[in-house]
């Protein structure tokens, strides 16, 4: 096979649109261009979304909406998910290696979702109050 000799199937690209060639050609005089126009000058040229001048419609349209920036630097855990964790010490290097928590996440917290069936210590690691009360209940600590 040579690159000279490479050409799309047959049938998979329609041939393109001759205009000007006179009314019964279909795309005679204003060549589907309209009438007048910046758009039916040759090298007109406007942004996209423009509309000659007046407000664009992504600028009349009310803004809504909030992304938090430090969003993807926290990490919420459930009670049930600390039995992932090898050990009684769980802080995030811990929650992270077993992938409790993203990679990324820089803080994390305890929350009182599922139950907990051993006794486990937290470090540097939040907890909800409900959370805290259910590490304590099943033996557990929670150091600052």
């Amino acid at each position: 096979m040579k690159l000279n000799t490479l050409a799309p199937a047959p049938g998979s690209r329609r041939s393109a649109r001759r205009v000007g060639r006179g009314a019964s050609a279909g795309q005679g005089k204003t060549c589907g261009r309209g009438v007048k126009g910046q758009r039916a000058r040759k090298g007109g040229y406007h942004k996209v979304g423009f509309e000659g001048g007046q407000t664009t419609l992504d600028r009349r349209m009310p803004k809504f909406g909030f992304r938090s920036k430090i969003k993807p630097t926290r990490a919420e855990v459930r009670l049930s998910e600390l039995a992932k964790v090898e050990g009684t010490l769980v802080d995030l290097d811990a929650l992270k290696k077993a992938s409790v928590v993203p990679a990324f996440a820089e803080q994390a917290k305890v929350v009182l979702s599922g139950e907990l069936k051993r006794a486990v210590t937290l470090k540097g690691v939040g907890a909800t109050k409900g959370a805290r009360a259910a590490i304590e209940a099943a033996g557990g600590k929670i150091e600052a």
